[in-house]
């Protein structure tokens, strides 16, 4: 009979034991280490992937809201330049009888020897050139267009004679009354 002797030392097992699980504890650790590293990595990757479709949602978005912007105030000036037009052809239409009543009025007041040559108004003053016999005429002329209820007071630019000629010519300027506006008389009273 043989007596078996371990000649290992069972301290040299038990630290090979203890050296093979802190290897293995520290792989382990080592693995859950990387993957939750890789976990944490992916978790924020996917994070900032949200973050960045939302960004670019936002973008996209305010771009939209600026081009709707653009279209508006685009719109907003058709409408300033349509409101324009439209009252421009309201004054228009306003003044349609009113130009055919300051026709009537010039004929209705023009004297007996005068005739006019020229006719043209800017805003609301005419300018009238003519001929006529002579001064009293000019001058009945005067007070005729001064008692028309279209117009205020007239005044005379010039009179001149035609050479070779008994006429005479003359220049005259007269304000057109609007509509419901006093005469000037009675707003000097």
């Amino acid at each position: 009979m043989t007596i078996e002797i371990n000649l290992l030392p069972w301290r040299e097992q038990r630290r090979e034991r203890r050296s093979k699980r802190f290897q293995l504890a520290l792989m382990a650790m080592v693995v859950v280490g990387l993957a939750g590293g890789a976990g944490m990595t992916y978790y924020y990757q996917q994070a900032l992937d949200v973050q960045q479709q939302r960004n670019a949602h936002i973008t996209a978005q305010s771009a939209r809201l600026d081009r709707d912007i653009r279209s508006i105030r685009e719109y907003e000036a058709e409408i300033e330049r349509l409101e324009a037009q439209i009252a421009v052809f309201r004054r228009l239409q306003e003044g349609r009888p009113q130009t055919v009543h300051v026709f009537n009025q010039l004929t209705a007041s023009l004297e007996e020897g005068v005739h006019y040559t020229e006719l043209t108004r800017q805003g609301d003053q005419l300018r009238l050139t003519g001929l006529a016999e002579n001064n009293r005429q000019v001058s009945d002329q005067l007070r005729a267009l001064g008692a028309a209820t279209a117009f205020d007071v007239p005044s005379l630019s010039e009179v001149e004679a035609d050479e070779g000629q008994a006429r005479r010519r003359f220049s005259l300027s007269v304000p057109q009354r609007m509509p419901g506006q006093p005469l000037a008389e009675e707003d000097e009273s």
